[in-house]
This record gives C-alpha cells, structure tokens and sequence, in this order.
C-alpha cells in the first residue's frame, strides 16, 4: 500500500511530466512532436461542449487512459470503455460500451454530450495539469484535470457496487448515492450504510493489505427503504471482522474471506 508521501510524490512526477508536454505541444503541435503521455495517467472531467453548449461534469465522471490503449471511466452515470491511440497532439477514441443503468434526466443528459465529444480524432492541449481534448472544427471538447491518487485513510470513500467471488454488480436500485465510509487516522471508521450513520475501530496492517474491523458497528436506528435497507444489511455484515483491501488508484475494494465485499470511489474534494 502506498504511502501518503509516496502518493504525493507520485502525484507530482505526474504533473512535471504534463507541465513538460504542455510546453512541446504549445510550442508546435505539427508532425514528428513527441506524443502525449497519457497512458497510465487519470483524469476528472470538469465539463464538456457540443455545438456550442457547454455541460458542467456530474460528481464522479472521470477518465482512466490505461497502459494496454484502454480509454476507461465513468460519465456520471454509466461506466464506459474503449480504445485510444495517441499520434503527437492527436488522440483518436473509440467508444465499444457503456452500461445501461438508469440516472436522473440531469446526468442522463451530461452523458449523452460526454459521450458525443469523447470520440474520434481529437486534437489534446496539456497545460498546467489541465487537459483539452477538442475536434478539428472545435465544437466538441472535453475538459479533464488530473487526477491525484486517493490515500485509504482520511478519504471520503462512497460506496458504488458489490462483489461476489469475481462478479462485480450495482447497488439495487433505489440505494445509490448514500453508503460511504471514512477510515480515519486513528483507525476509526464512520459513514452511512445505506440508511443509517455508523461508527466503528479497524486495525489497519498496509504490509498484508488488511483491514480487521472490532465490530459490530454502532448505528442509528432510522427506517428507510426497502433497497435502502437490504443494502444497509449487507454492508453492516461485511463490516464486522478481518478484509481484504486494495487502493486503485481513486477505487477502494472491500473483500471478505468468502470473496463478498463492496467497492467505492473516492469523492471529489468540495
């Protein structure tokens, strides 16, 4: 597990290598300069412009530009996946899936516009950890910013799916949005399980990759509903006893010994 002063360092070697790009693009952006360093690197959306009108991004939306040519990340709404190629300034995008799950009409839409611009040859500008992404006529763009790595501790950690052995799902419907989970330095863990708030203590071992929460939690004892509390159900008898941990990246995976668990993405700071 990485630790806060490596994260860092790490974060900042990934802003000098932008900066240095930003530079050689600003400069020319013709044939033979140096391709864009975006494999391995991860971004937030800040917003996105179609023809002209321009969408602020919902919390959530980012883009993972893998290693192995894979454009990855979620709209806001749905989790989407591709191909990118990367030829000096020009970064060419092929979408191949999006998940269908419902959102309100706000998101549904800022997806839709998303999913317009990021697509096809577009034309990348790096500066200041900022990129633009634009097409040739210049009326689709997207705006990314770049995208530190999360510590496990001190996070804002909220909760987006289930694991069962090696099949990942959503949380039921009518149940997004609530459960999340801050691990604090101390070892204490708070948050919401889907209904209700909870506390609890962990012992944290980074070298073996565990979390052993001394459950179970304390919680509130509000009512909710039905999705809200089968969901808070699972969570809480998850919470109670030894976990697996792993940190990509902004993802936190939650594992049990029988390989049921929970993943959450790290929010946006406010």
């Amino acid at each position: 597990m990485p630790t806060p002063r490596s994260t860092t360092l790490a974060a900042i070697a990934l802003l000098a290598a932008l900066t240095a790009c930003a530079q050689q693009a600003d400069a020319g952006g013709g044939a033979g300069d140096p391709d864009l360093p975006l494999s391995g690197t991860h971004w937030t959306v800040d917003a996105v412009t179609v023809d002209g009108g321009r969408s602020t991004a919902p919390d959530g939306a980012r883009v993972d530009f893998t290693d192995r040519g894979r454009a990855q990340g979620d709209t806001g709404c749905n989790h989407f996946g591709g191909s990118f190629a990367v030829d000096g300034a020009t970064v060419t995008v092929t979408s191949e899936e999006v998940t269908e799950r419902g959102c309100p009409d706000d998101r549904q839409r800022f997806e839709a516009a998303f999913l317009a611009a990021f697509t096809g040859p577009l034309k990348g500008t790096l500066k200041d950890g900022a990129l633009t992404l634009a097409s040739a006529d210049g009326k689709r763009q997207v705006e990314l910013t770049a995208e530190p790595s999360a510590p496990l501790r001190g996070t804002a950690w909220k909760v987006d799916g289930l694991v069962s052995q090696d099949s990942a799902a959503s949380l039921p419907a009518g149940a997004e949005g609530k459960a999340r989970l801050v691990i604090g330095a101390d070892g204490e863990v708070t948050g919401n399980l889907g209904c209700n708030g909870f506390s609890a203590t962990a012992t944290v071992d980074e070298k073996a990759g565990t979390l052993t929460v001394d459950g179970p939690a304390a919680t509130t004892r509000m009512m909710c509903t039905s999705p809200q509390m089968a969901l808070e159900t699972k969570l809480y008898e998850l919470l109670d006893g030894p976990l697996s941990y792993r940190v990509d990246h902004r993802t936190l995976t939650l594992t049990d010994g029988g390989g049921e668990g929970l993943t959450a993405r790290a929010e946006r700071a406010q």
